[in-house]
């Protein structure tokens, strides 16, 4: 039986490599284009980790599940809460997969910690998987746990780089360590799918997004992508494999920075009040630039290790106020609506839902900058949105435009400015690519959603597609498949209480996309 590997490359866009590959920079990513079938990939909104990988691995949108992005915001309970991968509630492909006798491994998928048991593992990675302000897991992070062992032993494996890239000025030690942590990555993954013979194996690479964030096309990513093509050569070399290329959501140079909570406050629909954060951010004490200071004294690890977690939460983003600290910084029960970054907009239920609503997308719309509207579109959440936890949806939510990144910092005072940190945002389309023998070479195909893709790989691997999938199966093989449906799973593991100490290290990340 044919096997399947899947690379996932967090945050590819054919925008950024179809120059690389006209020129001749990517020429194995070219060959498999050539050879198979490939695609842009619409992802869910907001275009961003939490919740895309997810979207992929369970072929449903955020509805469907429950995580519509890295916080969960309660308004009636005054409450914003950071998300790990025990808050999303749905079964996924390599379930289902197992649920058929087929072995599965997974290895650094965001969203996946802490790791659940599967047959045969899963390695824990992206932006939920930390111990502390900017320092790695170092156990913990995989199951079974004696894998961590093998991983690092064998492969000089890690969770994140050290040290680790904070700034578009450190070119040097912090990208050379995100190259080493690829090589490692897939190192790992390929040779665990040969030695074991799996069925299936998936593997992000999820510091890709970090290089493009902080670089865009420049030559540090490059670099990156040119070890993911030599890479993709070697895996298209693999006997009876489908191979499977596939990003979360693509990303464009930033043109332009929207403080979407400032726009808030200015037009009527959010009252602030004074906190520690404005004290530090009028005197000039930032994340960032405390970061810069530590970093140049060698003492990163041990400060984030001697200063409590409670204190490091005080001190604000150069964007301003984030995560839970944005409800102290406002009056709630005088606020319409409270935003988080990249899209989603909760409205206060002691308000009129439906009147806010429908006047923010009104206004939303009107809002323009040189290059034309800031979004694509504005929805509410119902629109694009359905299964179980549509009531846990915002009530609006922006498609921001490509160049355009939407930040929920509080308290800079400015609605736009221009990029600030990041030289690249989000945006909702990204890459597939399937080659191998189960599929045909049927070149470009019209645009996909992300939602399609575990249905299509159930299906080649000749498993029965569950009918809680809104994703479809795509018309892209070599022999049509017959395609079967089944119950869902209902027993995964998932939507558990998480710990009070993994909620604090998501909320002491250093990088939240």
């Amino acid at each position: 039986m044919t096997r399947t590997f899947v690379l996932g490359l967090d945050g590819a866009s054919w925008r950024l490599l179809e120059p690389w590959i006209e020129a001749g920079e990517l020429p194995n990513i070219a060959a498999l284009r050539d050879s198979g079938t490939w695609a842009e990939s619409r992802s869910c909104l907001p275009p961003v980790t939490f919740p895309n990988w997810k979207c992929y691995a369970s072929g449903k949108n955020p509805g469907g599940f429950g995580v519509f992005w890295f916080e969960k915001v309660d308004l009636e309970n005054g409450e914003i809460s950071v998300c790990n991968g025990s808050d999303f509630d749905t079964p996924e492909l390599w379930d289902y997969l197992n649920d058929e006798g087929q072995t599965a491994g997974v290895m650094n998928m965001p969203s996946t910690y802490p790791p659940r048991d599967i047959e045969e593992f899963m390695v824990s990675g992206g932006p939920d998987a930390v111990e502390g302000e900017y320092r790695s897991l170092e156990e913990g992070y995989t199951q079974p746990p004696e894998l961590a062992s093998e991983l690092e032993d064998r492969f000089g494996y890690r969770v994140h780089p050290d040290p680790l890239l904070s700034s578009n000025d450190e070119t040097g030690a912090e990208v050379d360590a995100i190259l080493d942590l690829f090589e490692a990555r897939l190192e790992a993954a390929v040779t665990l799918f040969e030695e074991r013979n799996l069925d299936f194996t998936h593997l992000t690479l999820f510091y890709l997004n970090v290089l493009h964030h902080f670089f865009w096309d420049a030559e540090p990513t490059k670099r990156g992508w040119k070890i993911v093509d030599e890479w993709v050569g070697r895996l298209d070399n693999l006997e009876d494999t489908d191979i499977i290329l596939m990003s979360d959501h693509g990303a464009a140079a930033t043109q332009t920075e929207f403080y979407v909570n400032e726009w808030l406050a200015q037009n009527g629909y959010q009252t602030r009040t004074g906190s520690v954060d404005t004290y530090f951010q009028r005197i000039g004490v930032t994340r960032e630039n405390a970061l810069a200071v530590a970093k140049r004294l060698g003492m990163v690890d041990f400060l984030s290790k001697v200063v409590p977690e409670r204190v490091q939460q005080l001190v604000p983003q150069e964007a301003g106020v984030k995560r839970g600290r944005k409800l102290d910084a406002i009056d709630l029960p005088e606020t319409k609506a409270v935003a988080s970054a990249q899209g989603p907009i909760y409205v206060n239920p002691a308000y009129d839902v439906d009147s806010v609503a429908e006047s923010l997308i009104e206004d939303l719309r009107e809002l323009e900058d040189e290059h034309g509207p800031l979004f694509t579109n504005v929805y509410r959440g119902e629109e694009i949105y359905s299964g179980p936890y549509l009531e846990e949806a915002p009530e609006v939510v922006v498609e921001q435009r490509p160049g355009v990144h939407v930040n929920d910092g509080m308290g800079g005072g400015e609605i736009t400015t221009e990029p600030a940190r990041w030289a690249a945002e989000n945006t909702n389309t990204g890459i597939f690519v399937a080659s191998g023998p189960s599929f045909e070479a049927g070149g470009e195909h019209e645009q996909i959603s992300i939602t399609d893709m575990a249905p299509t790989i159930l299906a080649s691997a000749d498993a029965a597609i569950p009918t809680d999938m809104v994703g479809d199966v795509l018309d892209i093989f070599s022999e049509e498949p017959d395609v079967e449906n089944r119950e869902p799973l209902t027993d995964t593991g998932q939507r558990s209480a998480a710990g009070d100490d993994v909620t604090e290290r998501l909320e002491q990340l250093g990088y939240m996309e």
